[in-house]
């Protein structure tokens, strides 16, 4: 029970920030210049994703891409985990458990993220929408 309650105020406190923050504006990656400004931030920062078809990712997953590269991910099954992610000069990069993953932004926009993660094991795909909102217990 203890484990549930934690889980459920981390999701809370995730999806508040979320809410709370102002959603940065997105970025046109195929002609975005290779060095970006350090005002400019790709849309897929400091919003929680939840996963809505994979390849080897469950569907329902969550995805929180931090702005301070802190990369947290949890699902209903699971406790978070916390990575670590870098976009630089175009290219983003997943860390988990110290592996990096060279991953392909295949579409960025405000409904939809879908990622290709260049894995060890083979590429999957992973296409992610902005998460449903999950009612607070009373």
């Amino acid at each position: 029970m203890k484990d549930s309650l934690r889980r459920a105020f981390c999701l809370a406190v995730f999806l508040l920030v979320a809410a709370c923050s102002k959603e940065p504006e997105p970025v046109d990656l195929a002609h975005t210049p290779r060095t970006y400004p350090a005002n400019v931030k790709p849309g897929f920062i400091n919003k929680v994703w939840e996963v809505s078809l994979s390849t080897g990712v469950a569907p329902g997953t969550l995805y929180a891409f931090l702005s301070d590269g802190t990369l947290v991910i949890t699902s209903p099954n699971s406790k978070a985990a916390f990575g670590a992610w870098t976009y630089k000069n175009g290219k983003l990069t997943m860390i988990e458990e110290a592996q990096e993953y060279l991953t392909d932004i295949l579409t960025l926009n405000h409904d939809e993220l879908r990622l290709k993660s260049h894995n060890p094991g083979g590429s999957i795909e992973i296409v992610l929408v902005p998460a449903r909102v999950a009612s607070l217990p009373l």
